[in-house]
């Protein structure tokens, strides 16, 4: 699940748990990742784990529309990926899948990257992996066949050809031009059979897929019973695997803090649980208040912290929160006052004022590209200039007149958009609020239901400023879409894709495509660099933060937490000794 398909997807889930503005220091980056202990050696052997999911997945195949991230969560523990993130975001080649991994140098052409797969590497029916696999899923991804049901992820449009090395156990991957992000292609890795065919590839992966290349298998899937139950991989060719069976068990939010109270479940996420907590009084009422909810919050971390035999763990989400302009709407469509509106927004104690709350450590974001705890980051808002927002504004025209702007007899007032039911969201849009308020721009918050927010508001434009989040993905050219110029469709309308803030430049979307077609490492972070200081200047939106990343894990349990951009060494998670 990448790029496009992977944002869309994951906007909706975001937008439950939002919260977000001009420091011009960067803040220390927080943690990467907080985890139970991760030593092997104090692991014991067996033990069924019990995982909360939102959802039994309707498809392990992360490639398909209805993929969500427990799709992506239980893939990891069943399907190679051939690199994986480190908690810098940095991609680590696999060892039990690839013995080597290495692409042309730059200049070279054609860009040709090879696979030494490791020779132990089979999939659970006894195939090995093989330069079929790559082929099967290269096609079926690459949008020559339209007849696959998928976004097309970028970089396999990107291949020219698939060939067997110089023995099996070697994968050619021959590029039509330079590819930067060639590692993560083949991340998850399909079996031929399940990627070959379009009729095979568009079925629901779920119940019947069994063959796997993990350190787990799937015994039982029960969409019904709300539990996918994986066992031990009996083939399984790396560290031994702990845990005898993973139970991976459908649990709402709301549920959770009582399922673990009643040792129900041994890991489980709690950041909307704690986010949109509901007063215990309000069942069946209306919405609460922005006080009660606020109250409600508190008490659910009160609790999630003092949960008997559980930890708390915190780290920063591969995921930002940010205030977007419209930059269609009225005064917004003036870069001038757009500048100001970002000068206006003091990132570090929105930051504070939201994540504070939270035990989390407030660290303001300054790129809109990288985050804070990525390789490479770099605080870029300096591309806004030093000008105040207040001068900005009298530039621009809007003298203030008693507490608030105004032009033409028109007032400076604008709406803010933020999902409705979120605690941090609110304390977010409430600091916001007052720090334009300061600047003369009066500002009313728009609390608005999750489901309706993309379709009625972000998509139609209905909406001045609106604060919402992204996932990032570790690739810095996977967010392109979320910044392309929008383009005149056939009836001449723009089409603005993801690009909610309708607005780009050409030597935005030229930058983009220059790093995505750069090998060398060095050139590229420059590229993206440069990218991030002109969506700066073109006051395009406001990153805010990363979002924070809560998850309870029974005491007794290693190898699991809040893994930040890393992901789960299932077969490292485990009970400890003694």
């Amino acid at each position: 699940m990448r790029a496009t398909q992977l944002a869309a997807a994951a906007l909706a889930a975001l937008l439950a748990t939002t919260a977000a503005g001009c420091s011009d220091d960067p803040a220390p980056a927080p943690g990467a990742a907080d985890l139970g202990g991760t030593d092997r050696s104090t692991v014991r052997d067996g033990g069924t784990l019990r995982w909360a999911v939102d959802a039994v997945p309707a498809t392990l195949n992360v490639h398909q529309p209805e993929a969500t991230a427990d799709s992506a969560l239980l893939a990891g523990a069943l399907l190679p990926s051939l690199f994986r993130l480190d908690t810098r975001a940095r991609p680590v080649a696999d060892p039990d899948y690839l013995a080597g991994a290495e692409s042309t140098p730059p200049g070279q052409s054609p860009q040709t990257v090879t696979y030494r797969l490791n020779p132990n590497a089979t999939w659970s029916d006894g195939t090995p992996l093989s330069a079929a696999d790559f082929t099967a899923q290269w096609k079926a991804l690459s949008g020559a066949d339209p007849a696959y049901l998928t976004d097309h992820p970028g970089g396999y449009a990107q291949i020219d050809s698939v060939t067997q090395g110089a023995d099996p156990h070697e994968v050619r991957v021959v590029l039509k031009q330079p590819y930067a992000a060639w590692r993560e292609l083949f991340s998850p890795l399909y079996p031929a059979a399940v990627t070959g065919t379009a009729q095979a590839f568009n079925q629901p992966l779920a119940d019947t897929f069994r063959t796997s290349a993990g350190p787990f298998t799937v015994t039982s899937y029960d969409e019904a019973a709300g539990k996918v139950v994986l066992a031990r991989n009996p083939h399984w060719w790396g560290d031994p695997v702990k845990a005898d069976e993973l139970d991976f068990v459908a649990v709402p939010a709301a549920d959770r803090l009582d399922a673990l109270d009643q040792d129900k479940l041994d890991i489980a996420a709690l950041t909307s649980s704690v986010d949109r907590a509901v007063p215990a009084d309000s069942a069946g009422a209306a919405p609460p208040d922005a006080a009660a909810a606020a109250e409600a919050s508190a008490q659910a971390l009160k609790r999630a912290e003092a949960l008997p035999g559980l930890t708390l763990h915190r780290a920063a989400a591969p995921a930002f929160t940010q205030l977007t302009l419209n930059s269609t709407r009225g005064p917004l469509a003036d870069p001038v006052v757009r500048r100001a509106i970002a000068r206006a927004v003091d990132r570090q104690k929105t930051a504070t004022a939201a994540l504070g709350p939270l035990g989390v450590k407030a660290a303001a974001l300054g790129n809109h590209l990288l985050m804070n705890d990525q390789d490479g980051y770099r605080d870029n808002s300096a591309a806004l200039g030093t000008t105040p927002a207040a001068e900005l504004l009298d530039q621009a025209g809007w003298p203030l007149n008693g507490a608030t702007r105004s032009k033409d007899g028109k007032e400076l007032s604008l709406t803010l958009l933020l999902p409705d039911g979120s605690a941090t969201a609110r304390r977010t849009a409430d600091e916001l609020a007052a720090e334009l308020t300061a600047a003369g721009i009066a500002v009313k918050p728009q609390p608005v239901a999750p489901d309706t927010f993309v379709p009625q508001h972000l998509a139609t434009g209905d909406f001045d400023l609106a604060l919402f989040s992204w996932p990032s993905t570790g690739y810095p050219g996977d967010e392109r879409a979320l910044y392309a110029k929008p383009r005149p469709g056939a009836d001449g309308v723009p089409v603005v894709g993801l690009n909610y803030a309708r607005t780009g430049s050409e030597e935005i979307d030229q930058l983009f495509d220059k790093a995505a077609g750069e090998l060398d490492p060095g050139v590229q972070r420059d590229l993206v660099q440069e990218a991030d200081a002109r969506i700066w200047q073109l006051a395009h939106s406001v990153p805010l933060y990363q979002r924070p990343d809560l998850v309870a894990v029974r005491n007794t349990v290693a190898g699991a937490g809040a893994y930040g951009f890393g992901s789960p060494r299932f077969q490292d998670v485990g009970f400890l000794k003694g």
